[in-house]
């Protein structure tokens, strides 16, 4: 066993996790109207942002401690991961490096474009990087059994499967608002748990060495 690896998926999946975290708090402080432009959507942005690395090596980790008969299933959830990571990144960095800066100084007008606002190129980006997050989540499911703690390891990515169907509803419904908004309140809970669950089953793997 690579303990060395198994330390990585921990530590990576615990910063995914607080990333993770941190993203929700910023989203519910905008939402109740707490915190305001521009510094909400820096924060979301760039919390998010932070997710996709540690979660990348999260997966990866996995990828590399799974047995031989199973790494199809590992090396889809990585593929899935990755597509997700570059869908993501484009949307995150260039609404943090272009569109909040361009804005603050009032230059905004000729990229109306790059902004994610919904049904917009951006916003469809976030939405196929998600969805792919959903995916690699199905393809998580067979590596861990139906006993002991990888049950629930299971349970939390099977929770997230579910939910995706929700966040492709919310991003492709036509008519946006923020009632339909709520309906991906669930991704909020699912999405940190499974990167804590899967950060704590290599922490065990670990200790049990």
């Amino acid at each position: 066993m690579n303990i060395g690896t198994y330390k990585i998926g921990f530590c990576s999946g615990l910063i995914a996790f607080g990333a993770n975290a941190l993203f929700v708090i910023t989203q519910t402080l905008q939402l109740v109207g707490i915190l305001k432009y521009p510094y909400d959507e820096i924060f979301i942005y760039g919390f998010s942002l932070c997710i996709v690395i540690p979660f990348i090596l999260e997966i990866l980790a996995l990828h590399y401690v799974t047995p031989e008969d199973k790494k199809f299933w590992s090396h889809a959830a990585l593929i899935f991961t990755v597509i997700y990571a570059i869908f993501v990144t484009a949307n995150y960095v260039v609404q943090l490096a272009t569109v909040i800066p361009m804005t603050l100084q009032g230059t905004a007008d000729g990229i109306e474009v790059l902004r994610q606002t919904p049904h917009s190129m951006f916003w469809d980006f976030d939405a196929i990087g998600y969805i792919c997050m959903g995916l690699a989540s199905v393809f998580v499911l067979p590596l861990f059994k139906k006993q002991g703690f990888e049950k629930w390891v299971r349970i939390a990515f099977l929770a997230n499967v579910l939910v995706t169907p929700l966040i492709a509803f919310v991003y492709f419904y036509p008519e946006f608002s923020e009632t339909i908004l709520l309906l991906a309140i669930p991704w909020t809970i699912t999405a940190p748990l499974m990167m804590l669950f899967l950060a704590l089953w290599f922490k065990k793997n670990v200790q049990n060495q």
